[in-house]
């Protein structure tokens, strides 16, 4: 007798893979659940050895996926800031590891109160395709600075990364600390359904609702770093070129293709054409040319940048004024490299006042006053950054203490991110929860509370029966 079974697509063979893998982790975790602070720096200094080994590797596999981006900018943005943040577990992780001791109530003395700092067990890491290492080595650090094991999710859209990050992590890691898995869309829901101590997610906003509904099923905890439309308030006391060339910078960086990319620009009414010319003058210094200029990043595929024309074209039909940026008047038709479009007259029906950009598209928004500018951005979902530009540190103060955002650079762009002993997180539609630094570790610790009496206890106090004149005096004495 002929059995007829369904065929086994590589989709089925990933599952499979991903499946063995977690349990293998989850074992190996069972068995050993608290490593050393010896062998959790070991496993950093690891991980920090075998990054500066591939940086070149690493950086030629994302210019490929790319299609062309920068080997300088990957260096920076990706290598140095990933090297970072593990040197700076590798220094505090032992400081972090200590018991926290609280103090005890008067009500509760004699006693000693601590909380201690646990490993998780399996940790899974979803990596998007703009900052594929650094996001993937960034939340790593976390991780095994706190103790636990990890699998990361890589993007299906970073082919050429994927294998060098695979091969770069296998080289110094067992499948049972650490792993990598690729995969399409159906590889990630899998991937998310999987019984984790704690995901960390890092994209868009609606795949993170998703995640977090996949992770509610076995009750996981999730940090989601999200995105949103991050505003840029410019005020009226900075010069226009000061502030333009900063968030030239920041915007142009791999073609905008980045969570904490200047969205919209909000600029003094009086000053809009000065800081839209401030703003070509800036881009035309940095990038002279586009078309074969490798300082500045292509499109990473062609969906997302049939997305962008088209969101551009839906501006213009909506009647935006658009105001391409093409320095050497090149004709960028036959590869993915997209001109920088500054939009004027943005109105609330058009996709770009709604969504968030991720490429260089960038809208200027004029406002009377300051009120104005930040009621703007109040009436809108919290993003993951807020900058303000203007050295007024009133001024500064009184957008930081009437707005909300995950992080907010003052006179700059995108540096908050770097800074590796500040937390990084959004808020509301922005995302949850935090990582970098101290709060990594904590993010991906258990705090577990313990509360120690020796010989004398005066816990019989509470015991019943209640009718006594020591327990009414205790609450004459307390309860005030």
């Amino acid at each position: 007798m002929v059995t007829n079974t369904a065929e086994v697509t590589p989709l089925d063979i990933e599952i499979i893979r991903l499946k063995e893998l977690f349990s293998r982790q989850k074992s190996a975790y069972n068995k050993t659940p608290m490593p050393t602070a010896e062998q959790r720096i070991d496993h950093l200094k690891a991980l920090k050895n075998i990054t500066i080994k591939y940086q070149d590797q690493l950086a030629t596999a994302v210019n490929k996926d790319f299609s062309c981006r920068s080997k300088d900018e990957t260096l920076l943005a990706e290598i140095l800031t990933s090297v970072e943040g593990i040197n700076m577990a590798i220094k505090k992780t032992r400081k972090w590891m200590k018991p926290s001791k609280r103090s005890v109530g008067m009500l509760f003395a004699p006693a000693k109160n601590e909380v201690r700092y646990q490993p998780l067990g399996v940790i899974g890491i979803i990596v998007p395709w703009n900052y594929p290492i650094f996001l993937a080595i960034g939340p790593l650090v976390a991780a095994l600075s706190a103790g636990n094991r990890a699998m990361i999710k890589m993007s299906e859209f970073t082919p050429n990364l994927n294998q060098v990050f695979k091969a770069m992590i296998a080289e110094v890691f067992d499948e049972n600390r650490v792993c990598v898995i690729e995969g399409e869309a159906d590889a990630a829901i899998a991937f998310t359904e999987q019984p984790f101590d704690h995901i960390l997610f890092t994209g868009s906003t609606a795949v993170g609702r998703f995640v977090m509904a996949a992770a509610a099923k076995n009750l996981t905890p999730v940090t989601l770093e999200l995105g949103g439309k991050s505003p840029t308030i410019v005020s009226d006391n900075i010069p226009m070129k000061d502030a333009a060339e900063r968030i030239c910078f920041g915007k142009s960086m791999n073609a905008g293709q980045t969570c904490v990319a200047p969205d919209y620009i909000l600029v003094p009414k009086a000053k809009e054409e000065a800081f839209i010319q401030a703003y070509i003058a800036a881009f035309s210094k940095m990038y002279p040319t586009l078309k074969d200029n490798g300082d500045y990043t292509a499109i990473v595929n062609d969906r997302q940048y049939q997305r962008l024309s088209s969101w551009i074209n839906d501006a213009k039909d909506k009647g935006a004024k658009l105001t391409e940026i093409n320095p050497a008047n090149e004709d960028l038709s036959a590869g993915r490299k997209l001109a920088p479009v500054i939009v004027q007259n943005m109105k609330n029906n058009m996709t770009i006042a709604e969504e968030e950009l991720f490429g260089p598209i960038l809208p200027i928004i004029p406002y009377e006053s300051m009120d104005e500018a930040i009621a703007y951005i109040n009436d809108r979902p919290r993003p993951l950054a807020l900058y303000f530009f203007g050295y007024d540190k009133n001024e500064q103060n009184h957008v930081l203490n009437n707005t909300h955002s995950g992080g907010v650079s003052v006179n700059d762009t995108l540096m908050h991110l770097a800074q590796e002993d500040m937390p990084f997180g959004g808020i509301g539609d922005s995302g949850m929860g935090h990582y970098h630094g101290k709060e990594g570790f904590i993010t991906f610790s258990k705090a577990k509370a313990v509360h120690r009496k020796g010989r004398i206890s005066t816990g019989s106090l509470a015991h019943p029966p209640y009718d006594n004149s020591i327990r009414k005096m205790i609450y004459t004495f307390f309860i005030r």
